[in-house]
């Protein structure tokens, strides 16, 4: 029994290890997802931002001030739609599989081990030591 104790103990292990690692790997993807998308949201704001400037002044005669609150109003709403898309990402199946693996191996090792079955070879363990200490 000791033994299967062992066992549930190396598979709660390893589906922590796997879970860790696809929630690793989706974070990684994330922070790549949304730097490119950063990295395009400045180019095409800086390219924009020109044409919008001199669209607003010649079609529309717009002052400098209202402007520069029309362009600010719309960089807000580009930079709100992206980070709705980074923020999208949930657990993958693998990392649900893996925790619920996980789960159920540790509340197996309750029942694998009883207090009888892990006192033995502490009491061997304790009587060899007596043994050593008196000779």
């Amino acid at each position: 029994m000791a033994l299967r104790a062992v066992r549930l103990a190396q598979v709660a292990l390893e589906a922590e290890k796997i879970r860790w690692q696809s929630m690793a790997t989706r974070l990684v993807m994330r922070l790549i997802y949304a730097f490119i998308a950063l990295l395009f949201v400045i180019g095409l704001l800086c390219f924009a931002h020109i044409a919008a400037w001199y669209w607003l002044a010649t079609a529309y005669q717009f002052d400098v001030y209202l402007r520069a609150c029309a362009l600010g109003g719309a960089d807000l709403i580009v930079a709100g739609i992206f980070l709705f898309l980074a923020s999208r990402s949930g657990p993958s199946s693998a990392e649900t599989e893996a925790l619920e693996v996980r789960r159920r191996a540790v509340a197996s090792i309750g029942t694998a081990l009883s207090v009888g079955q892990l006192l033995i070879p502490v009491l061997r363990i304790t009587n060899n030591l007596l043994r050593r200490a008196r000779a």
